[in-house]
């Protein structure tokens, strides 16, 4: 196994142990939105499982009550959760075509300007984000269809859009400093394109 490399090296100190902070809640971060995929295709394959017992062998209620309203929760908790990790690995989709063919000094001008950018956005949508929360948590809001307090699933994703502004934050810083914007080690191992 190859000796772990420290990307952020570069840095001084107190930026150093905060951008390598960042890294560890962006693995985490992947962590929790793999376990979300896994725990979304449990419940679907019940589902099928269900469904195909109550049609072909008239057993069982034929539907796991609420699957799909939590598969969505699930789902967007996955999201969020993943882009982290995704965004320090370089998973992110992008257009490289000014950024590809411009020169060192007006790359990093152009990574610092859009990272900072993406930031301020991300930013903005987790204070969106906490306000929509906190309004459900207050007034006590349930889903409709099941009556399901909506507030904890809505607080994972706004903790998913978090730890993605503070990735953005820490590229941002990372560009500022000339340091390596993304960690191979975070990408899937074996990725299709």
């Amino acid at each position: 196994m190859a000796p772990h490399l420290d990307l952020n090296a570069g840095a001084p100190s107190g930026i150093r142990w905060f951008l390598s902070g960042i890294d560890r809640l962006g693995r985490l971060d992947g962590w929790i939105g793999a376990l979300c995929l896994l725990t979304l295709t449990c419940l679907m394959l019940a589902e099928v499982i269900v469904r195909a017992a109550s049609n072909f062998f008239g057993i069982g209620p034929g539907v796991v009550p609420n699957a799909w309203e939590y598969s969505s929760y699930l789902m967007a908790a996955a999201f969020t959760f993943g882009a982290a990790m995704t965004l320090r690995g370089g998973g992110h989709i992008r257009v490289t075509l000014v950024v590809g063919n411009a020169g060192p000094r007006l790359k990093k001008l152009l990574e610092i300007v859009s990272s900072a950018v993406a930031f301020a956005a991300t930013s903005y949508l987790t204070v969106s984000m906490v306000i929509f929360t906190w309004n459900s948590f207050a007034r006590g809001q349930v889903s409709i269809s099941s009556g399901t307090i909506v507030w904890p699933p809505m607080a994972l994703v706004t903790v998913g859009m978090a730890l993605l502004a503070l990735q953005f934050l820490a590229r941002t810083i990372r560009a500022a400093l000339d340091l390596p914007l993304e960690d191979p080690s975070m990408r899937a191992s074996n990725p299709v394109e």
